[in-house]
This record gives C-alpha cells, structure tokens and sequence, in this order.
C-alpha cells in the first residue's frame, strides 16, 4: 500500500523470493478475504498505525512450501492462515502483542509471505481455501462474541444486527450451540438468506425502527441473552432496549462513519442489568478452538464473490460498496 486514502494507493510490486529464517515458514498464499479494518486503514480510521508501504490485508490462507530449520510447528505442505493478532498466543491482549497483518507487520495480499511459525494456525481439513480465509477476523471475532463470556445454553436467544461477516458467524456459532437467532437486516433478499442460514426471526431494521421492543415480543418479554453489536452508535440504543434483564452485549464498534460515537439514553440503561463487554477478535488460542468446532459440525463459511489477484481493486470496490452478504474474497492462484 504505496499511498493511504484511496484504492489507488495500492499497487502491485515486485520483490525477491523471501528465505526463511530458522523459525520461519514460507507461505504460498492462495486466497486472501477482505474485513473492515482493511477498510478503516485505508481511509486512516484505524486506532492502530500502519506501517509505510505494508502489504495489506489481515487474513490469507496458503500453503507451507519451505520452512526454516528450527520450525516444529508446520511442515511443507501443511495449510495454514496467519493469526489476526500474530504475537497474541494466550491470555490477555497485551501492548507488546499490539502488531498485525496489513497494517504493522506486511499483510497477505501476496503471492508468498514470510511467517514466523508462532504466527499462523491449521485451517479445518473440510475448508477450500476462499474459505479458510474468512476466519482469523471476522470468525475469531464472532466466536468470541458468542462463546467469550458467560457461557449460553441451548435455547437461549442471540440477536444479530445486519449481514456483515461477523454477524454471519455469529449467527451461525449461536445456531450450533442450540440457541434461538433473531436477526435484523434491511430488505426481503437478505432477509430470505438469513433464514436459510438459520435464523429463527428477522425483523426489518426500516420498515421496523423501534426493533428492540419487537425483540422482546418475540421473547416473551424477555429480551435478547446476547446482543453481537457490531453498529456502535447507529443500534447501541435499540440493542440495550433489546437486551435481558442479565443480557450480554458485545460491543464491536465505538463510532461511526459519520464521527458519531456511542450514547445510551438513561431511560434504556436504567431499565436493564446488561452488561457490556468489548472485545477485539481473539488470540492463536481462541482461534484453534474455534476452528475445532467448526471442523466438528463441518460448518461452511459464507462467501459472497471471489475476484482474481489482478482485480483487486474490484474487490475493494465491491467490499466498499456496503452490500456484500458474507465474505469477499481474492484469489491469488
């Protein structure tokens, strides 16, 4: 990413064949999915710097085809996708651990990337590669919206807002554990593929501003056990009118396009114990136990398109425009 602001600051380049170092694999990278975050760096909204000229893109898929000497992890021909926040193992994200792909550290939008063998997990033997590409972002995120706090019970209710990735997921992860799905979205056609994909309800976020109280209709007065809020200040106040008297809600985003930023009414707030809890995707930990259920129940993440490596910027535009449903993806084959 040659330039910051605009598509046209990325650029295609040329460099030397990378040599493994003692603890390093090389990756042939496959297939690569595009996230928010690679969004926000380009438009220089992300809290997180990034470093001058980096490769882009958090999340890729490959193959391992050279590994350094001291490599215990990986052999040749194992698949592998490079964790979201590399550093981050175990435990408590740490600011030591504050480096990732596509931003501090160059990205997988390449044809071979260079990891450390500590960087990158075992995707699912039953995934394609587009599809092993969806998950250290947006899955990792989902996962531990759903499985990260105190834990549900099979038919409990989760709530999901529109048809990003992570809500996808999200509402895939809560299906699999038993629970029931309301979702929200914005027309007919996406509505019909939310409940193909699984979900018990979906209420009309136009048609229907006021959704919250629809949620607690279908609850019987109850409301929602777990809110995966990945709007911020465009839904945080239906989402908290929506929630259980002891509801989950998981905070993704803080702010919104427009520089707006999180407020809750105290009437909403007043009314409910729920707690709030952030979360910033998850660790290699979190990731292997997640790709354990998912190869379990042979879940299939959801893609919308795949483009080829020379259109590139054609995938950022469609990313861009705001209405894929489920993951974009570039080939690199």
């Amino acid at each position: 990413m040659e330039k910051l602001g605009h598509l046209d600051g990325i650029v295609p380049r040329e460099e030397p064949m990378p040599t493994p170092k003692p603890t390093d694999i090389l990756v042939r990278v496959h297939a690569v999915s595009l996230n928010r975050r690679d969004a926000l760096i380009l438009h220089e909204r992300y809290p997180l710097p990034s470093a001058p000229g980096v490769v882009p893109l958090s999340d890729g898929a490959g193959e391992v085809v050279a590994v350094g000497a001291e490599v215990t992890r990986f052999k040749v021909g194992d698949r592998i996708v490079g964790g979201y926040w590399p550093r981050w193992h175990d435990g408590r994200l740490k600011p030591e651990f504050l480096d990732q792909f596509g931003c501090t550290l160059d990205g997988m939008l390449t044809e071979y990337a260079l990891l450390d063998q500590q960087w990158a997990v075992p995707v699912p033997a039953h995934l394609s590669w587009e599809e092993a590409a969806t998950l250290p972002c947006a899955g990792v995120t989902a996962w531990n919206s759903v499985v990260g706090g105190e834990p549900l019970r099979p038919g409990q209710t989760v709530l999901t807002l529109g048809t990003g990735s992570v809500s996808l997921f999200a509402l895939q992860f809560a299906k699999m554990l038993g629970c029931r799905v309301i979702s929200t979205t914005s027309g007919e056609i996406k509505a019909a593929k939310l409940e193909e994909l699984g979900a018990d309800h979906v209420i009309n976020n136009v048609d229907t501003p006021e959704w919250g109280q629809v949620v607690r209709e279908l609850t019987e007065g109850q409301g929602a056990d777990l809110i995966v809020e990945t709007n911020g200040p465009a839904t945080i106040e239906q989402s908290v009118r929506a929630a259980a008297l002891y509801g989950q809600i998981v905070l993704l985003a803080v702010s919104g396009p427009d520089g707006s930023h999180i407020e809750i009414s105290g009437e909403a707030y007043g009314s409910t114990l729920a707690t709030i809890r952030r979360i910033f995707a998850g660790n290699r930990t979190d990731h292997e136990a997640m790709n354990q259920a998912i190869t379990a129940h042979r879940l299939r993440p959801v893609i919308d398109r795949v483009f080829d490596f020379a259109d590139a910027h054609d995938a950022f535009t469609h990313y861009l425009d705001g209405r894929p449903f489920g993951k974009v993806i570039i080939r690199i084959d």
